[in-house]
């Protein structure tokens, strides 16, 4: 693990105080796990719009998905 310096605002130090407070953690554990979450969000982000963008040039067809019509459940 290494330590690096960040700038943050005020402000933005007083919000986290108090949150990992309540959390009972540490500044750094929470930084930690807000940049792991903001990572894999950029990334599923990502896969979105490379799936979007596929289906933009590849329209799903008409019958594309009939032959799971018969799989379907919708309960009572």
């Amino acid at each position: 693990m290494r330590t690096i310096q960040m700038t943050l605002d005020d402000d933005l130090v007083s919000a986290v105080d108090m949150v990992v407070k309540k959390l009972k953690t540490s500044r750094s554990a929470f930084t930690r796990k807000a940049l792991k979450d903001a990572i894999k969000q950029v990334n599923i982000n990502a896969l979105e719009k490379k799936h979007k963008k596929g289906y933009e040039r590849y329209p799903v067809g008409k019958t594309e998905f009939n032959v799971w019509e018969s799989e379907q459940e919708w309960g009572n």
